[in-house]
């Protein structure tokens, strides 16, 4: 493979954008309605930087092909040592492990900071999102019913959660969960 995953540049923004809008008019995978404009992506942008809790990158192959964040997951100052992660990739490259690489760089550069828990929440159905996330550690935490209203109906919601600052390790779920 010649995708290099690097922290994301103010060269990279319209690309990002154009990613991100696709799934917002075409898909449930996020609850935005409207496109976002490229004076939003920019202000946006400036939530990251290439150390720290909060992170941009993205995945390259003489195009951006895909992107992964870690943004705040709430602003009240508690919740701190807590980030939400996301991917997107374009949906001419899916299936290609993108997600993965991604996942696979931005992970462990959290590690080394003072966080606590990274979350992701996945709108359903969306079984290939959901074994992204369980595939580097991440494990149901929550299920909200209906939580958004997107192209006329209702979807549920599943947050992952996966500790950050400590090896994970394979939980295996209690015999009564098995059956």
């Amino acid at each position: 493979m010649s995708e290099v995953v690097r922290p994301a540049t103010a060269a990279d923004l319209e690309r990002i954008n154009e990613i991100y809008n696709h799934y917002v008019v075409r898909s449930h995978a996020t609850f935005e309605i409207e496109p976002v404009t490229m004076a939003a992506r920019r202000e946006w942008a400036t939530h990251y930087a290439a150390t720290g809790r909060y992170r941009l990158l993205v995945v390259d192959d003489d195009r951006v092909l895909g992107y992964a964040t870690s943004s705040p997951y709430h602003l009240r100052a508690a919740y701190e040592t807590s980030v939400e992660v996301s991917v997107y990739v374009d949906p001419d490259a899916t299936g290609r492990g993108l997600g993965a690489r991604l996942y696979g760089a931005l992970l462990p550069a959290l590690e080394g900071e003072d966080l606590h828990r990274a979350y992701g929440g996945v709108a359903l159905p969306n079984p290939a999102s959901v074994a992204l996330h369980e595939r580097f550690g991440f494990r149901e935490a929550a299920r909200y019913s209906e939580q958004g209203r997107k192209f006329g109906r209702y979807w549920d919601v599943v947050w992952l959660e996966r500790p950050l600052g400590e090896p994970v390790t394979r939980r295996r779920r209690p015999p009564s969960a098995r059956r």
